[in-house]
């Protein structure tokens, strides 16, 4: 192969390369997410402490969702926060540890009001009103 051919051929495969390292950080930029106006889905729905289904909410730290929501408790304080990440739409989860929320998906964090602490997203989540009467929750917002 000619030498002239061959940094034909290397250029060309080069420059493909960058643009595809190009797309693909281009995809984790925070302004290409799911929608950063739309912060979480309008709520009101009750929960029942005492159902099985429910059982991770009566230790601190556990959560469950339901209709797009994350409730946790938290120290004895439940908190409900929307549940998909504002960045690409992936289910977030508590973080007992760093008491906080984070996303799996591109290590998006979230404080336990919702708001960003690091991390792509371009938008806090919904944060939701959470009562508690008996054994029952209530989930409003």
């Amino acid at each position: 192969m000619e030498r002239r051919i061959f940094l034909k051929k290397s250029c060309a495969l080069c420059g493909i390369g960058v643009m595809g390292v190009a797309a693909f950080l281009e995809s984790c930029k925070s302004g290409n997410s799911v929608n950063p106006q739309s912060q979480g889905p309008s709520a009101n729905f009750t929960i029942d402490l005492t159902q099985s289904a429910n059982a991770s909410l009566n230790s601190n730290g556990g959560s469950i969702y339901s209709n797009g929501v994350i409730v946790t408790n938290i120290n004895g304080t439940y908190v409900a926060l929307a549940q998909a990440c504002t960045h690409q739409g992936c289910s977030i989860s508590y973080n007992q540890t760093g008491n906080d929320f984070i996303c799996p998906c591109h290590n998006g964090v979230y404080d336990t009001n919702g708001n960003v602490l690091s991390g792509p997203p371009p938008a806090s989540l919904k944060k939701y009103s959470v009562t508690k009467s008996g054994s029952i929750l209530t989930v409003s917002g």
